[in-house]
């Protein structure tokens, strides 16, 4: 069928499954890309030659305490990585095969500040809630016939808790700040561009149905990072992310939602390693059920205020048309 209104911008792959597939192109090159400058830079930054980076980088994956400032080494790793595996692809996907500008990630103005203070307010206080998904997950067994696979996972949850235990050891404000820019910013915006901004965007358009876009990017988003006993958390926590993109109609505040979820557990965990604080956040251990209860009723009721806000901006926008 043919366009009849010339001055509309469309897609130049149609079709919601077919941009998605040149979506995933991209990324895949990203990835290769990010890898491979990530090595270059590597080799730059330890004077070593290739065969050496290669050692380093499997050192890093392993066992990164026993290389020699191994925790800057890993961040140039990570935020090289993750800028050209998320960030960049999905910046060049928009722009130039959905031929759309930052702005148009935005479905409606600006939220009024009260939103966004709530947006805050509402990952803070969902984490008893997601404890408790994280304490199940982590409880999770497979049937006898799949004990090789779950070798292999919790294999794989080990070696990424030994890095994570790495990567939040630094007791120096100048590692926090670097921290905040590598393990917060850059994944709160190539995520949240990737999964609520493209992606959920795209299924919602194809199936006419949110709630099931919101819930499958959150699962695609929680499956990509290879934490298995982690899925269920992080899937809640793309799904709070998803309406908050839903709701308020502007990226930004799924964006500031997510920065402050992995801005507030780094910031903890400096204050813990300074000894400013004695909780360590990052311990598994299990939260009163009272205290789960009144999250889950906080979060329920703060929610419900920003859909309100929502709702009353929609009807706002409808009517001054």
């Amino acid at each position: 069928m043919q366009n009849s209104n010339p001055n509309l911008v469309v897609s130049r792959v149609p079709g919601a499954w077919g941009s998605l597939l040149v979506l995933i192109g991209f990324v895949l090159i990203g990835m290769a890309v990010g890898n491979i400058l990530a090595v270059m830079i590597l080799a730059l930054y330890t004077s070593a030659d290739t065969g050496s980076v290669t050692e380093l980088l499997s050192q890093l994956i392993t066992n990164p305490s026993q290389v020699p400032n191994g925790w800057y080494a890993m961040m140039i790793l990570q935020g090289t990585v993750h800028f050209f595996s998320y960030l960049l692809p999905s910046l060049v996907y928009w722009f130039y095969i959905e031929r759309k500008s930052l702005h148009q990630f935005d479905l409606r103005t600006t939220p009024s500040a009260n939103v966004w203070f709530l947006a805050i307010i509402l990952v803070i206080v969902f984490i008893p809630v997601n404890s408790k998904f994280i304490e199940w997950n982590g409880a999770m067994e497979l049937p006898e016939i799949f004990s090789g696979m779950e070798k292999w996972m919790r294999d794989k949850e080990d070696q990424l808790s030994v890095m994570t235990a790495f990567l939040t050891e630094y007791d120096q404000f100048g590692q926090l700040l670097i921290a905040l820019f590598v393990v917060v910013l850059l994944p709160a915006l190539g995520e949240e561009v990737l999964f609520r901004g493209i992606i959920q965007t795209r299924l919602s358009q194809q199936w006419g149905n949110i709630h099931l876009a919101i819930w499958v990017s959150a699962a695609i988003f929680s499956a990509i990072h290879f934490q298995f006993y982690g899925f269920l958390p992080r899937m809640m926590l793309g799904a709070l992310f998803g309406y908050l993109y839903y709701w308020t109609g502007n990226l930004k505040v799924a964006v500031l939602g997510h920065f402050v979820n992995n801005g507030f557990v780094l910031v903890m965990m400096y204050l813990h390693n300074i000894n400013v604080v004695d909780i360590n956040i990052e311990e598994k251990k299990s939260m009163p059920w009272m205290m789960v209860l009144a999250s889950l009723f906080l979060s329920a009721g703060i929610l419900s205020i920003i859909k309100k806000s929502g709702t009353a901006q929609n009807a706002a926008a409808r009517t001054n048309q």
